[in-house]
């Protein structure tokens, strides 16, 4: 008992979650392995996609942060490798999933068939709109792999959310597990085929657990991937609705999985995983994706770093308080500042638009922030290095 009367203190409840999370005794020296991917991949249960790519995809940055500077081919390569043991779903938003989460997601496919948990633009496509996604589908049956500008003849998006009736019904069938996606292009357009030529027939063949089962069962690796969570941090890993989540989470505790703990300075209650650990050895620097688990649930950033954290993407530039594309800056176990970000890939450079600190930053932390965006330009390929504007 901690001398508060919680059970555990606020910085022991920060460093099981840093430590589940990977940066628990960060060395990031050496050439990474693609076993060492996996790992970390493992560890975190999923790798958020997102297209916005003006620092680089969502996805790469996780294993660097925890890991430093490796060959994003050799991590494609592990993606599309076969037997696959990776696929592309609806995780935490579009995700990159291990792929024994297919039989547990599958709840997730049985619901957009139904026009259920899917985005409005896609629902008539599970009812008076069906025989054009079923024209569709029927076309990747007998021509193989195509993409929404393989059909239209022109890009899928005139803009961002703008996309074409094909492309919303080819997301239909995606969302409801009737094709899967083979790759990304260059352009980081979705490629779609048929499920049994993209995922491994053991896979499809297994059982699919009942959806109370497969909540319960994603809840425990959410537990799993965070170390100490509340109900709703847990939830929101895998974005799961709040229905049959409290019976889920009571039989994680009757069998042991998670365990009940009170957290000095939390108001929730907070859950525990059986194997969480607190780490000591949090030394270390790592700039972290706006994507990234440790920090995507905005209310669980704030409760362990006290780290306020909003994506200003969305936001109009005169409204926006730090910038485009701000990166959390982790040092020795806290989020110590910001920094928006941009590489210039014309001009080779990493482009530092902002730097904020926090009012509790360690006199270190400008050096150690120029050490480690010397090392992200360094693997970005950013040769001239790094400007602050």
């Amino acid at each position: 008992m901690s001398r508060t009367g919680a059970d555990l203190s606020g910085s022991e409840a920060r460093r099981i979650a840093l430590t589940a999370q990977g940066f628990n005794s960060l060395s990031r020296q050496g050439e990474l392995t693609p076993r060492q991917m996996r790992k970390v991949i493992e560890q975190l249960g999923l790798l958020q996609i997102d297209s916005v790519n003006v620092l680089v995809r969502a996805h790469y940055m996780p294993i660097f942060s925890r890991l430093g500077g490796y060959d994003s081919e050799v991590l494609d390569a592990l993606l599309l490798k076969k037997p696959r043991r990776y696929f592309e779903y609806w995780g935490h938003e579009a995700s990159i999933l291990p792929i024994d989460c297919h039989p547990l997601l599958r709840w997730r496919m049985a619901e957009a068939e139904q026009g259920r948990g899917i985005w409005k633009q896609l629902v008539p496509y599970a009812g008076e709109r069906r025989h054009e996604a079923d024209g569709l589908l029927n076309r990747i049956r007998m021509e193989g792999p195509l993409a929404a500008s393989d059909l239209t003849g022109k890009k899928a998006s005139k803009g961002m959310w703008i996309w074409s009736d094909v492309k919303h019904a080819l997301e239909w069938l995606f969302w409801s597990g009737k094709v899967a996606a083979t790759h990304r292009r260059g352009s980081f357009e979705r490629v779609y085929d048929l499920p049994e030529r993209v995922l491994p027939q053991s896979v499809l063949q297994l059982p699919t657990p009942d959806e109370v089962a497969a909540k319960r069962m994603l809840l425990a690796l959410a537990a799993k991937s965070l170390g100490i969570a509340t109900a709703d941090d847990l939830r929101d890993y895998y974005r799961l609705p709040g229905a049959n989540i409290s019976t889920a989470l009571q039989e994680l505790l009757e069998e042991g999985t998670i365990s009940s703990v009170r957290v000095e300075g939390w108001k929730q209650q907070a859950y525990l995983y059986k194997d969480a650990r607190a780490g000591r050895k949090l030394r270390g620097a790592s700039l972290l994706s706006p994507f990234d688990p440790l920090v995507w649930h905005r209310p669980r950033t704030e409760r362990l770093f006290g780290f306020r954290y909003r994506l200003e993407i969305y936001t109009p530039v005169h409204r926006r308080e730090y910038g485009y594309y701000v990166l959390p800056f982790l040092l020795d176990g806290m989020l110590v500042a910001r920094v928006d970000l941009k590489a210039d890939r014309r001009n080779n450079t990493l482009l530092v638009l902002g730097i904020h600190t926090e009012r509790d930053a360690p006199e270190h932390t400008f050096m150690c922030l120029m050490d480690e965006l010397s090392v992200m330009a360094s693997w970005l390929g950013l040769s001239e290095g790094v400007i602050v504007l």
